[in-house]
């Protein structure tokens, strides 16, 4: 037996059914989306950054209903993400770097390369006029919320066990619950 075929017990030849693969990519992008999210709206100061002119232009403030609701549109993306690696699935799943060749796409495609001018983009750092560094800044979010994102999926995928999928599921409904509690106290205390 190859260690290919040992890293990935749970398999079938051609990977995970597209159900499964967007049920867990959805739950593990929201997770790694909430927690980053977290992270950096805490260590880069976001109230602060979002509320500057420039800024507040075209960033919606963290007090924003659509800001605080944002984590419950993550499975949207899930799907997105997951129709993208489907047809990817024997590339991506039950091969021992298939997290690796997820995050770089995801890198390169989702964040450098994008179409259009999106911050911290190629594209951004030439069009727009936001400073480059400052629209760097923006990846001590996006590039470990994409590198989570492919080491959970390609794992949970790979290795599928029922206490973790209890537990992802358990976490992804708490993060679900909590824009949620969040939007009905916002407009309880109006």
């Amino acid at each position: 037996m190859t260690e290919e075929a040992m890293d990935a017990p749970a398999l079938s030849s051609t990977g995970p059914g597209f159900l499964s693969l967007f049920a867990k990519t959805a739950v593990a992008h929201t997770i790694t989306y909430f927690c980053m999210g977290i992270f950096a709206a805490t260590a880069l100061h976001y109230k602060e950054e979002f509320a500057r002119p420039e800024v507040a232009c075209w960033m919606r403030q963290l007090n924003d209903p659509w800001v605080m609701a944002g984590p419950l549109f993550q499975p949207l993306r899930g799907l997105i993400f997951a129709l993208a690696f489907y047809p990817l699935r024997s590339v991506l799943f039950g091969k021992k770097h298939g997290w690796l060749v997820m995050w770089w796409l995801l890198v390169a495609l989702g964040i450098l390369g994008t179409f259009g001018p999106a911050p911290a983009s190629l594209e951004g750092m030439i069009y727009t006029t936001a400073p480059p560094l400052g629209q760097m800044r923006g990846w001590i979010e996006v590039v470990p919320q994409a590198l989570f994102l492919s080491v959970i999926l390609c794992y949970w995928v790979n290795h599928p066990k029922k206490w973790l999928n209890w537990t992802l599921g358990v976490i992804f409904f708490l993060m679900m619950g909590l824009p949620v509690l969040g939007l009905l106290t916002r407009n309880v205390a109006r």
